[in-house]
């Protein structure tokens, strides 16, 4: 015969108990009336959910089975109800009817070792560890010492659990043993390992107590500061320190930089505003703010406008541009700046240096250029101790400031021509660097904090291949070929007159120059790989004819004859670099 349930919540009792239960829910008050119309014991089953149990799987499958000994009804339709517990059960089968949980019961028989010394010495542990346990929970242990002198071990188990705050699927666990000697096991665990968080949760407490304490102190320190500057008449500086404060509480910079950053804000606080000291940490704090945590072009990579700016800036190199755009198609992919650094090498005037800045704008990101021309210290790249006398970060963290952003396109440009001396090795700054394993931490020597490089667009340029292997090894070398004559009257076409007219103020339907006019340019004043040279004497025939012309663009053909008559007079002033300047004897 299946038995009624009661659902009953955080609440797990022992057999041998009498029970006193307050019920005012009415499904509930159904289920007391249900069992005393049948006659029927009662099972106390604890339930898993919060609200009253809609299925059977919102209660547990063990429970506590007794009698009804009494029912007292209130006027508002609750009722307070005595229930003597007989003994724990199984259930199982459980079904509900109109609301109304019942189950098939089994009773779980419990080994009667009561009386047993090591029964009787794990319930003293128990009583000792609670006793513990009272001092940091604040409980009164007169109850319990009572329970363990007038009551039964029910009794005594029952009182630990509700003291204790016992979990109820442990609690649960208790009822279920066979025996008491192992129920008390369970609880000395529970009680134990409520001990050791107990102490864990004071020392917590009493650090912070001493922090908040420590706190106070140095705020009452910082008011009586305040106080004696107010009256030296230093509150102006007063107000730009709290500003700094301010500025460094709402920065996004990250945990440890922020530490580091209020760390010499307090002792930039408790310096004079008038000491150079004080002035040294503050120029370190603004540049530390001034970088850009957090900030970065949002803007989504389209391969198709990529393409569309490189072959609108540049003219051939179809193998080097599709290089660039596998790189940016693996960028989008990724959503990271994947694989080796881009390397371009060639003579000068290809274009190398314009094809970073390209990049930059086929991304939608900021552009800087770094020469590393002669530079031959270290701290170029890593920046100056802020002992120095003049001590600054460097140019790779001082590029991410001039930006605004930290994934701009940084090209680094004549990376073959870098030095070496005393003041130490550039190039070991620069491997670092361009490293993707090891420039996600790397550290500036003025900012002392690490800044993440890795969302950096490094594009390095040369004019020869006179690099270490180290650096050869952290960059892909992609070599750019010198122009043929055709490849070179393309361009001039495509882009350097249009850029000689910009210089000059000429208007471009005035500039009437034929493909066998620019052929002539490149073949009789040109001898180089690339269009640099070619610029300057498009740019030198447009000046000489505005000077003939009283600087008026007038509509011209440059001919043959027109671009001999022009530049005949650079020749002969020695300003052509194919005849070179004159000797003085």
């Amino acid at each position: 015969m299946k038995e009624y349930i009661l659902p009953v919540r955080d609440l797990v009792v022992h057999p041998g108990l009498t029970v006193p239960v307050f019920i005012e829910n009415t499904l509930s008050v159904a289920c007391i009336d249900a069992a005393m119309k049948s006659g029927q014991k009662i099972v106390l089953a604890a339930q898993h959910s919060w609200g009253y149990p809609t299925t059977p799987n919102d209660l547990y499958n063990v429970g506590t089975i007794g009698d009804i000994a009494q029912v007292l009804r209130m006027p508002d339709g609750a009722v307070h109800a005595i229930i003597r517990t007989t003994s724990a059960v199984a259930l199982s089968d459980i079904t509900i009817e109109n609301g109304i949980f019942s189950a098939t019961a089994e009773n779980i028989d419990v080994e009667n070792d009561s009386e047993f010394e090591q029964t009787i010495a794990l319930r003293d542990k128990i009583a000792d560890n609670m006793q513990l346990l009272s001092v940091a929970r604040k409980f009164k242990m007169d109850k319990l010492r009572s329970v363990v002198q007038n009551y039964p071990l029910p009794a005594f188990v029952d009182s630990v659990i509700q003291m204790a705050d016992i979990e109820t699927d442990i609690a649960i666990k208790v009822l279920s043993a066979r025996t008491w000697r192992e129920k008390l096991v369970i609880l000395l665990e529970q009680i134990n390992l409520i001990l050791e968080t107990t102490k864990i949760e004071d020392a917590i407490n009493r650090r912070i107590q001493q922090q908040m304490e420590s706190g106070r102190r140095e705020a009452i320190l910082q008011e009586k500061m305040r106080a004696i500057q107010k009256e030296m008449g230093e509150d102006t500086e007063e107000a730009d320190s709290e500003n700094m404060r301010r500025r460094i509480e709402k920065s996004a910079m990250p945990a440890d930089a922020k530490e580091k950053a209020m760390t010499e804000w307090k002792r930039m606080r408790s310096m004079s505003p008038m000491s150079n000291d004080s002035a040294l940490l503050k120029a370190y704090l603004d540049e530390l703010l001034s970088m850009p945590w957090s900030k970065s072009d949002k803007k989504s990579i389209e391969l198709q406008h990529a393409r569309d700016v490189l072959n609108r800036d540049h003219s051939g190199m179809d193998a080097v541009k599709e290089r660039i755009l596998e790189h940016i198609a693996v960028m989008k992919k990724t959503g990271k700046n994947q694989g080796t650094i881009l390397c371009f090498v060639g003579a000068p005037g290809v274009g190398k240096t314009s094809l970073g800045k390209s990049i930059a704008t086929a991304l939608g990101r900021k552009y800087h250029r770094i020469s590393l021309g002669g530079i031959s210290d270290e701290a170029h790249f890593r920046g100056h101790r802020k002992t120095y006398i003049g001590a600054q970060t460097g140019r790779i963290m001082d590029a991410l400031k001039r930006c605004k952003a930290d994934n701009p396109v940084i090209v680094l440009d004549e990376i073959d021509k870098m030095g070496r001396d005393y003041r130490g090795d550039p190039e070991a700054a620069l491997l670092e660097i361009l490293d993707p394993e090891q420039n996600k931490t790397f550290r500036d020597h003025y900012l002392e904090v690490d800044f993440d490089l890795s969302r950096v667009v490094f594009v390095a340029t040369a004019n020869s291949l006179n690099l270490s292997n180290a650096l050869k090894d952290r960059m892909e070398i992609i070599e750019i070929p010198g122009y043929s004559t055709e490849e070179k009257v393309r361009i001039a076409r495509e882009h350097l007159i249009s850029r000689a007219a910009n210089d000059t103020g000429w208007n471009m339907d005035n500039i009437i120059i034929s493909d066998d006019a620019i052929r002539h340019i490149i073949q009789k004043y040109t001898s180089e790989q690339g269009v640099r040279e070619l610029q300057r004497e498009i740019t030198a025939i447009l000046r000489r004819a505005l000077l003939q012309n009283d600087g008026e663009d007038i509509k011209t053909e440059f001919s043959l004859e027109k671009i001999d008559d022009l530049l005949s007079v650079r020749k002969s002033a020695g300003f052509n670099k194919k005849i070179g300047f004159g000797i003085r004897i």
